[in-house]
């Protein structure tokens, strides 16, 4: 099964740890740490020139993706099946 992540971005739902909404950067200093390691080992991708609205945590990236979390949620709970 795979999720939709904007753009041209398609995951397998097995590799997904975690969705959240792209406030938590900001809002937590453990989140703060966690992303600046991922950037720093080059484990994060910006999904498209649009505003990233939520983070996307899979086992091996950091996706920021233009979709806000709750649709991404929605679409994890009903993966496709290509």
């Amino acid at each position: 099964m795979f999720i939709h992540l904007g753009g041209e971005k398609i995951i397998r739902a097995s590799e997904l740890i975690g969705i959240f909404d792209v406030s938590i950067e900001s809002s937590s200093k453990i989140s703060k740490g966690f992303l600046a390691h991922a950037a720093k080992e080059k484990r994060t991708e910006e999904i498209g020139d649009e505003e990233p609205k939520s983070l996307v945590v899979t086992v091996d990236k950091v996706y920021y993706s233009p979709i806000s979390s709750a649709t991404l949620k929605k679409r994890a709970q009903s993966p496709l099946a290509l």
